[in-house]
């Protein structure tokens, strides 16, 4: 894997409120750092709404930010009422322990839209969640459901985008608008060594949430850009069954991007 190394002075600015990121003010000095704890220790996923609701990093159930978006988890709760239809909130160990943040597009539509579980009931996950058992993320077996009981080990998945998109395709805005709920999120995990991002729209939104420039570290899959001191950022091609089903992802070169994620 091509690691790509560059210093920059990062600023990731604390939240003073729930759903709040303040602007990129001079005045700030936050970094973003990671140490990498010794804690190697599997714990079940935070993916309840009604116990991270308090978090500067998960939007509302009934979010206002974004009308197409809100336009379409509406008609959605009228087709789906059985569905999440809501902003979908991380799957993740405990943050204190997280050194693994995978960062995907957005929820699919019977995908993690239905079962409120980031990558769970449709294709993307049936290869994600298995990779991460094979390389000790993950304990257990996926079952496309959000009670399966699967584990992460010292991993958090989110999407860039928390609601889903029609025709699963955000258009900038909506990205921009959630841009403060991912910072708020990496800011919150002390330990973290690693982001994976799956895809270029992940990997841009990394960058902006860590206040870079895209032009500094261009998407490559595989690649490898040390972003700040003990964090890196490798890209991939997502995992989508479009990227599987035409070859541009196989299972050998996702599997290679986590065999390249040293502890």
């Amino acid at each position: 894997m091509c690691v790509r190394s560059r210093r920059v002075k990062l600023r990731v600015f604390p939240t003073s409120c729930p759903g709040r990121v303040r602007g990129t003010g001079r005045g700030s000095d936050n970094r973003v750092t990671s140490a990498f704890g010794a804690d190697t220790g599997h714990h079940m996923s935070e993916t309840s709404f009604s116990a991270q609701r308090h978090m500067p990093y998960i939007p509302s159930h009934d979010c206002p930010v974004c009308p197409r978006l809100v336009q379409y988890r509406d008609e959605n709760r009228s087709r789906f009422p059985d569905y999440f239809n809501g902003p979908v909130s991380a799957f993740s160990a405990p943050a204190d322990t997280v050194r693994l943040l995978i960062v995907g597009l957005a929820p699919g539509v019977k995908g993690a839209n239905r079962t409120g579980r980031p990558f769970t009931g449709d294709g993307a996950g049936d290869m994600l969640y298995p990779t991460l058992v094979r390389h000790g993320w993950a304990l257990g077996n996926y079952g496309r459901e959000a009670d399966d009981g699967l584990e992460l080990v010292a991993t958090r998945i989110t999407n860039a985008v928390r609601c889903v998109p029609p025709q699963n395709r955000p258009v900038g805005a909506e990205i921009n608008a959630c841009t403060r709920f991912l910072t708020a999120e990496i800011r919150a995990l002390p330990r973290l060594r690693h982001v994976v991002a799956l895809g270029g729209i992940a990997h841009g939104a990394v960058l902006r949430a860590l206040g870079l420039k895209k032009s500094a570290f261009p998407f490559v899959h595989g690649a490898g850009h040390g972003v700040a001191e003990g964090l890196q950022l490798t890209d991939s091609y997502h995992c989508s069954r479009y990227n599987t089903n035409t070859g541009r992802l196989t299972g050998e070169m996702f599997d290679a991007v986590f065999a390249g994620l040293k502890s």
